[in-house]
């Protein structure tokens, strides 16, 4: 049974046909190309060195080609990638900036209690609340213990685990010295290099 056609297909098949019938006519064979040589006064002996190196040029535009396309799509890619760590970047510090601290308090190691003043060599831990804290993500956080003189003694720097609500609470410890000098002490937390809550208290 013979194959019919749609006339979709015949209009392909004419215009291919076509096509090959085009490049057919601008090809020339062996001897029409000695021929245009020897007329033009060219040594034909040199015709088949000199298909090498058509070949050979043809060959290096193709592969000029492919290399430019692959550099187009190397440079592309990179883009893509510095945008999206980009926008990465900016989500991530507009969900930092969004934190507050609250409810930041100094208590003894041992207790629970709120205090304001404390002796020499004693072990204290500031406790803090973090509002809008981006669930699903770990802080970096850090503490700095100043003494009289504003000057900083101490840094805790630490990760938080994962959090898991935006209201978390953290805290961060320090040992005064024995030797440490009575006055107006304070401490302070940081998200990143953003100062969140500070605390004064008393060394007597």
């Amino acid at each position: 049974m013979a194959q019919r056609l749609t006339t979709q297909q015949l209009e392909l098949i004419v215009g291919e046909v076509g096509r090959l019938a085009n490049r057919q006519a601008e090809e020339l064979d062996r001897s029409e190309v000695e021929k245009i040589l020897v007329e033009l006064s060219l040594p034909p002996e040199l015709l088949d060195e000199a298909m090498i190196q058509v070949q050979r040029k043809e060959a290096l535009v193709k592969q000029k080609q492919r290399l430019i396309g692959m550099a187009i799509a190397g440079v592309t890619a990179l883009v893509m990638i510095i945008a999206g760590a980009s926008l990465f970047s900016q989500s991530k510090n507009s969900s930092l900036a969004k934190i507050t601290a609250s409810g930041d308090r100094i208590t003894l190691a041992q207790s629970n209690e709120d205090i304001q003043i404390v002796n020499q060599g004693s072990e204290l831990i500031y406790r803090v609340t973090l509002n809008d804290a981006p669930v699903g993500e770990k802080l970096n956080l850090s503490c700095n213990w100043l003494n009289p003189n504003n000057q900083v003694v101490h840094i805790n720097r630490f990760e938080t685990k994962n959090i898991t609500t935006p209201v978390w609470n953290t805290q961060c410890r320090y040992k005064v010295p024995t030797s440490a000098p009575i006055g107006n002490w304070k401490v302070q937390i940081f998200v990143g290099d953003r100062s969140l809550e500070q605390a004064p208290f008393v060394v007597k």
